[in-house]
């Protein structure tokens, strides 16, 4: 039982860690794309660039790392951005593949003091040593902590796998953000390169 409070300790609080960061880098994709495109269009990088870093989010360091790069060529461009997205995306998914692990963990220790509990139970029962009038309290006893092990094992499992189910989707979704919001970016890049001004965009990197 302990160890089953253990897994469902550090099940809680990975979840727990994760909705922080997760919301918290969390932005509106449709708002910054529509914010990006202005810019780009009015060939205003460097504010383009500033408020990317205000953002600070992954989206929109990956994005910015794209428009830094913007006087380079397009494949320049590309690079840049999937670098970024090489040390960001895995900030996104970290730790949320444990809660498969804790929940396995959870469940197979619920199932281990089932197995001990009931080998308590059915060995008073069998045992010539044990005094008849107690073995109905220790076949009692035994059953109750193989069916605690089991409900408790359920609930820290169950637990784990709601989180992770419910993180895995909302990594999955901010992955997706960055995959369309880059593409779209290098793309109105790319379109409009004739209309970029590069004044002031050496001071925005900093």
């Amino acid at each position: 039982m302990w160890l089953i409070l253990f897994w469902l300790i550090c099940s809680i609080a990975v979840i727990v860690e994760r909705v922080i960061y997760l919301y918290g880098a969390s932005i509106n994709k449709d708002v910054f794309l529509a914010t990006m495109q202005k810019c780009i269009l009015a060939g205003d990088i460097a504010k383009a660039v500033k408020m990317c870093s205000a953002a600070n989010a992954p989206l929109a360091k990956i994005v910015q790392a794209g428009l830094l790069k913007v006087n380079r060529p397009d494949e320049e461009v590309q690079a840049a951005m999937d670098e970024a997205a090489l040390v960001e995306m895995p900030k996104i998914n970290k730790l949320t593949g444990f809660l498969a692990l804790f929940a396995n963990l959870a469940m197979l220790c619920g199932l281990f003091g089932t197995i001990v509990g009931l080998i308590k139970a059915f060995g008073a029962v069998g045992g010539e040593s044990v005094d008849p009038s107690q073995k109905a309290r220790i076949l009692a006893e035994g059953i109750s902590e193989a069916m605690n092990c089991t409900a408790f094992g359920l609930l820290a499992a169950i637990t784990a796998l709601m989180g992770f189910a419910f993180l895995n989707g909302k990594t999955q979704g901010m992955e997706d953000d960055i995959n369309e919001a880059s593409v779209r970016v290098l793309n109105l890049v790319v379109a409009n390169r004739q209309k970029v001004n590069l004044q002031g965009l050496e001071g925005a990197q900093y």
